[in-house]
């Protein structure tokens, strides 16, 4: 102990003075290669393990020290780490020196080195870091929060994402800078507790990212009851004010303000992807500037970049394109059923077809979709204008199938429909510089092949009808057409879409059918 203070006055004098037990521990370390040295080979002649006796005493007399070191430690410092590295040098050398004295003897020196209980130096400095990774992360969490609430989701200047964003992934660099130069001799081993704690404050950025947002079923209205054609003439009496068909009943939009802003709107919408968009192609950065530090880590080994698994984010690269893909579907289906529901919903061919055609929605579907194209980022772009076509080959089949009575089709009017139809993909299409045909193809098989049930006449309509119904029900629905539920899998051979191609069709044929069989209503 006089040649430790002796140490400690001296390294007083130096810029960067060790705490105590650092120098304690290099002086027992010297002291005991002495011993080795000097008195073990005499002392041998008495006892046979007389370096490993002595080390391990001073193991035990250095050891009542740390333990007490280790147990008033409550946060990672330079000097608790100098302390806890000189320990875990000195605990391998006194180790050492008693593994090489018994190297003849019967146990191969296994008693004695029961006598030297561990010092736990390195798991003393792991808990440190994961301690200093639990605050750093915890902290991080905060922000997010924080800085959440105040996100209107207005893009950065020419940039198209949240400032927020922007924020998160510096705030990462500076945590993973901060960690690799922390004086540890352990980065690799304790890396994949920051990294867990990192995506999981990612994931939860990315889930508050997207939730209040709304999904595809949050726009999409609620069908009206089923009912039969008014049949009659399309003329009004003269003196009499025409009635207006009633229209569907729309589902409310649930989407919120923040504010005094629409935090909700499309173009807001679309910022929010791009957001994710960035914060997916920036981890694949993060990931490769880890492998970077580790390289630079004197800690570091070969085996250590032989699993990468451990140096990757697993939850947050999965939850960004779950969240884009959500996003982008919520985009489709607000534009088609709620923003654009005035020119789709409430009046696509409501009354005479030739003057309630599909030109005001294509019209007002190819504004947005120009703002889509000018404000998404280009790697979803494509993703969520196939998006907005899905979700408005689904609108366009909801008014032909469940309209309402407020609509009303003859077999004259499949032409229109069709060519209508044809319109809305070519619009997709665009000549040539839009969608891939094979795509537009792929998602309007369903309308394609319902579209022929509106050419089709009625009485093959009702026949088509009881052959899928019993079908469907088997030989119990000969007694009793049953009626079928709506399933929305829409089909030219499903019995509820046949069923509301009849319901639509302005026939007497069709309308003495539905009344007798199902007793539907002309109005709802």
């Amino acid at each position: 102990m006089e040649k430790a203070d002796s140490s400690r006055r001296a390294s007083k004098n130096q810029p960067n003075p060790l705490p105590v037990l650092a120098i304690l521990a290099k002086d027992v370390g010297e002291l005991a290669l002495k011993e080795k040295r000097m008195f073990s080979p005499i002392l041998k002649r008495w006892h046979p393990l007389a370096a490993g006796v002595a080390v391990a005493t001073l193991h035990v007399c250095y050891g009542n020290e740390i333990k007490q070191f280790i147990a008033g430690i409550t946060e990672l410092t330079p000097d608790a780490v100098q302390v806890l590295r000189a320990a875990e040098k000195l605990e391998k050398d006194l180790v050492q020196i008693a593994v090489e004295d018994s190297v003849d003897s019967d146990d191969g020196g296994k008693a004695i080195i029961r006598e030297m209980p561990p010092f736990e130096a390195e798991a003393a400095i792991a808990n440190l870091v994961k301690m200093w990774i639990k605050t750093r992360v915890d902290r991080l969490k905060e922000w997010v929060d924080r800085n959440l609430q105040q996100e209107v989701w207005i893009p950065i200047e020419n940039e198209g994402y949240a400032p927020s964003a922007v924020e998160v992934l510096r705030i990462f660099d500076e945590t993973l800078d901060a960690y690799f130069q922390l004086p540890i001799p352990m980065h690799p081993a304790v890396l994949p507790d920051l990294i867990a704690g990192l995506d999981r404050c990612l994931q939860y950025y990315i889930t508050k990212a997207k939730s209040g947002c709304g999904a595809r079923n949050t726009f999409i209205p609620t069908l009206p009851g089923l009912t039969r054609c008014t049949i009659g003439s399309k003329f009004q009496g003269f003196g009499k004010k025409k009635e207006k068909s009633p229209i569907p009943p729309k589902r409310n939009s649930q989407v919120g303000t923040v504010n005094g802003d629409n935090a909700f709107g499309v173009q807001q919408l679309c910022v929010r992807i791009n957001t994710l968009q960035r914060i997916r192609g920036e981890l694949e950065v993060l990931e490769k500037r880890i492998i970077t530090h580790l390289r630079n880590s004197e800690s570091a080994h070969v085996e250590d970049f032989s699993n990468g698994l451990e140096k990757k984010f697993e939850l947050s690269p999965p939850a960004c394109v779950e969240g884009i893909q959500q996003l982008c579907e919520t985009v489709a289906y607000k534009i088609v059923f709620h923003d654009l529901s005035n020119v789709l919903w409430d009046d696509l061919y409501v009354g005479e077809l030739s003057s309630s055609r599909i030109d005001p929605f294509i019209e007002e579907l190819e504004k947005n979709l120009l703002i889509i194209s000018n404000t998404v980022h280009e790697r979803v772009r494509t993703r969520i204008i196939t998006d907005i076509m899905r979700a408005s080959f689904d609108g366009f089949l909801l008014v032909l199938l469940a309209g309402g009575p407020a609509r009303a089709f003859s077999r004259q009017h499949s032409q229109i429909i069709e060519d209508d139809f044809k319109a809305l993909k070519d619009l997709f299409w665009a000549n040539g510089d839009g969608l891939p045909s094979e795509l537009i193809d792929k998602f309007s098989t369903t309308v394609r092949s319902v579209l022929p049930l509106f050419r089709a006449d009625t009485e093959s309509l009702i026949e088509r009808f009881r052959r899928a119904t019993l079908e469907t029900y088997g030989s119990s629905a000969r007694s009793k057409l049953p009626l079928p539920p709506t399933t929305g899998q829409w089909s030219p051979t499903e019995p509820n879409t046949i069923l509301r191609v009849l319901c639509s069709r302005n026939d007497e044929a069709a309308s003495k059918f539905l009344k007798k069989t199902f007793n539907l209503p002309k109005k709802l």
